[in-house]
């Protein structure tokens, strides 16, 4: 979280005050105003990244708002407060474009998480934004970056069934970019104007799972003090996206093929069937083939999932792919950071390509974050990645080239690590035992060890 601007419009002073506090405490910047005649000439000024409004006041309602932010700024997240527990209100609100609705009265911990998820979702799809241009314009997929033979068959089938309503089951290893590849389909189909609604299997739990899914009537259950559309409803005309389905619980595994099959659900404690149309992308990390002879797997469900399959090679299997990949992160990071970064050393990327990627993109992703944060120079040399990245590297290859005091610094560094690392390693652990060797106090130890992000366990 940064110092994102937060704009509060409610004709309650009380409501602005709490709402004020509550974001301020947790590093928010608040604009506030009870007169919602003035809401959009603010907006217009200040630019906030978020606008909480009131669903109804008078003189101007949260809707009227919500349109006019939108005319404004089309990328402006809104998310309305209704005290009327309004389901249609709240919906309609969502089909002009706000991002979530929540009823009053709530708890800080729900107002501060729906707009946690809200910034998330606008920061991926930024990053989706910068990617845009470069992709398009060379590899002509959104958010596939890559043009060796194995990312290149990928390109081909998801260009042949992106506008197709074809289900289609993502096969890959974690980090490497299953999200990424259904979000490029969604974004290439015929359903590309309406939404995409993601889905975590994992981060839900069975309760909470099928109260998102399926939503829920007011009552229904402790806690349900307003009805609330679930995604299943959001998801009408556009795409479910089922992440990790494989580790959805049997139960609603059950619940989710029956939703599939007839096109109709009903909500959680309610009795009217409501008719959906979406298309469903699903992911995987697990053999579905095995999960389904272990029994935690319906076999239905997967012949209704896997109409389509697309399996994701690795990034080991791909390392053609591994420079371009990395140019993209480099030119990502140092404007994120603004630093000057030109590129990367023969060097370090040498030992870019030979290291395994058990985390694949992702953690290629996060090796060059660090990376780009912690040079000093215009390129990232191997000194600048972490060590079991090296493979016993040796400095003297890498450091000669670079100006003397960086390469003394450099050459410190590296020699700093490993004497306290295999210093550490001889006394077990022992701090103590290793500042005694060392003849230095254990403070001083404790630092080094956190400079180098050294576990002394």
């Amino acid at each position: 979280m940064g110092n994102e601007k937060i704009m509060i419009i409610d004709d309650e002073t009380d409501m602005l005050e709490n709402c004020a506090r509550i974001l301020g405490r947790n590093g928010y910047v608040c604009i506030t105003t009870d007169n919602p005649s003035e809401a959009l000439g603010i907006a217009s000024v200040e630019h906030p990244d978020l606008v909480l409004t009131d669903l109804k006041m008078p003189k101007k309602g949260g809707m009227e708002i919500l349109r006019e932010l939108k005319t404004l700024d089309p990328s402006i997240i809104v998310i309305v407060f209704t005290a009327f527990s309004s389901v249609q209100s709240a919906v309609e609100a969502m089909k002009e474009g706000a991002f979530d609705f929540i009823s009053k009265p709530f708890s800080a911990d729900h107002l501060l998480l729906t707009i946690e998820r809200a910034f998330n979702q606008r920061r991926l799809e930024k990053d989706n934004e910068n990617l845009r241009s470069q992709i398009e314009a060379t590899y002509g997929f959104d958010n596939i970056i890559g043009n060796g033979p194995a990312i290149t068959k990928v390109f081909e089938i998801i260009k042949k069934v992106a506008k197709t309503d074809a289900n289609i089951l993502i096969y890959g290893e974690s980090g490497t970019g299953k999200e990424l590849t259904a979000r490029s389909i969604h974004a290439n189909s015929n359903r590309r104007d309406k939404p995409f609604v993601p889905v975590d299997c994992v981060a839900l739990s069975e309760n909470l799972l099928e109260s998102e899914l399926f939503g829920h009537e007011k009552g229904s259950f402790t806690g349900a003090h307003a009805a609330k559309p679930g995604l299943f409803e959001l998801a009408d005309e556009g795409t479910f996206f089922l992440d990790e389905i494989g580790k959805m619980n049997v139960v609603t595994q059950a619940k989710l093929l029956r939703v599939i099959q007839e096109r109709q659900f009903r909500r959680v404690g309610g009795s009217s069937i409501l008719d959906v149309d979406f298309r469903v992308i699903s992911t995987t990390n697990i053999d579905l083939n095995k999960a389904i002879e272990e029994g935690i797997f319906i076999e239905d469900l997967f012949w209704r999932l896997n109409v389509i399959t697309i399996e994701i090679p690795p990034l080991r299997e791909r390392r053609e792919d591994i420079g371009l990949l990395t140019k993209e992160f480099i030119r990502k990071f140092a404007e994120k950071n603004n630093k000057d970064i030109k590129g990367i050393s023969g060097e370090a990327m040498e030992i870019l390509e030979g290291y395994h990627w058990p985390g694949n993109i992702r953690e290629l992703q996060n090796v060059i974050e660090r990376a780009t944060s912690l040079t000093d120079t215009q390129y990232i040399t191997p000194l600048d990645l972490q060590e079991h990245l090296h493979q016993g590297v040796d400095p003297e290859n890498y450091i000669k080239n670079l100006p003397f005091k960086s390469a003394k610094r450099k050459w410190l560094e590296s020699f700093e690590k490993k004497y306290f690392s295999d210093l550490l390693q001889e006394s077990g652990g022992n701090i103590s035992l290793a500042a005694k060797k060392a003849g230095i106090d254990r403070k001083t130890i404790y630092r080094i060890m956190k400079r180098h992000g050294m576990d002394g366990g």
